[in-house]
């Protein structure tokens, strides 16, 4: 099999340093063998041109008759346990896996339509399905996965380190931390990265979500992607402020959360965000900050 691999993808995965795994440029050199494994383990074959994501390559493939789509990903903390959380999902609310070979990071998946993504969907619309999408997948998690009570620490200790974050937001943060760990919740399978992009259609119409970046703990913290992104609709100032409050009363609502606690762990979740930001720029930086303000009182 010769697999021809998207040459921008292929420099920007090179370019990540290991994160508990092999480089991007040493994983992104045996992309093809990886798929050729997944192709002889399930017996498939090659039914279309692949596509990527940031971590991933995706090849829709055929078994007999039968469309699916193969799922090779760069082995890192976030993806580890995506097959653990599909396979407890069983495609109520996620697309379904079929099979998974975790050690090479292959994935059978069903096939969606990679063309039709929440993207162009009006963003009230989009954000009341998502919600809804919350609502089934928020289910108690498998206890494989890691506990956001376990998750936060590291990150707010590296983020009161990091100049760039203002000590505003650093204070804030930690001290939702405290509050909200004190009582975190019931510990509910969390997708974290539920965004436009990441929730695709299925044949049948059903909107599903894809690339599961698993914790367990409240599913407030599930809310901020979809209020963050597509971020030049949001507008400024007062404007933004009205955006990101409708957006995540939208969000709670369809999911069943309590706004208050919606909000608290949204603002919990956007100084984490400040603080990763600053590894991406001041454009980045100055959004992330902006989205504390409009969810602070």
């Amino acid at each position: 099999m010769s697999l021809a691999l998207p040459g921008p993808w292929v420099e920007q995965v090179a370019g990540y340093p290991a994160d508990g795994g092999p480089t991007g440029a040493d994983w992104v050199r045996e992309v093809p063998r990886l798929v050729a494994a997944g192709l002889e383990r399930w017996g498939l074959r090659v039914d279309g041109a692949p596509r990527t994501g940031w971590t991933a390559l995706v090849v829709p493939v055929r078994r007999d008759d039968e469309p699916y789509a193969l799922k090779v990903a760069w082995p890192h903390p976030e993806g580890r346990l995506e097959h653990l959380a599909l396979r407890h999902w069983d495609g109520a609310g996620a697309v379904r896996l079929v099979a998974a070979h975790p050690a090479d990071g292959l994935l059978l998946l069903e096939r969606l339509d990679a063309d039709e993504d929440l993207g162009g969907v009006w963003t009230d619309e989009a954000c009341a399905v998502i919600g809804g999408l919350l609502a089934r997948l928020g289910v108690p998690a498998p206890p494989q996965v890691e506990t956001l009570a376990a998750y936060l620490p590291p990150h707010l200790e590296r983020m009161a380190r990091r100049p760039a974050v203002p000590r505003r937001v650093v204070e804030r943060t930690r001290g939702l931390a405290r509050e909200l760990l004190a009582d975190p919740g019931p510990g509910l399978l969390l997708h974290t990265d539920l965004h436009y992009e990441n929730v695709l259609r299925a044949p049948d119409g059903r909107w599903l979500a894809i690339d599961p970046k698993p914790l367990a703990g409240h599913p407030g913290f599930e809310l901020l992607p979809a209020v963050r992104n597509r971020s030049s609709e949001l507008g400024t100032g007062a404007s933004l402020r009205w955006s990101v409050r409708h957006r995540l009363s939208v969000l709670a609502e369809a999911a069943g959360i309590d706004e208050d606690e919606a909000r608290a762990w949204s603002l919990l979740r956007a100084g984490l965000e400040t603080s990763w930001a600053t590894l991406e720029g001041e454009d980045a930086v100055t959004l992330a900050v902006a989205l504390t303000k409009a969810l602070d009182d």
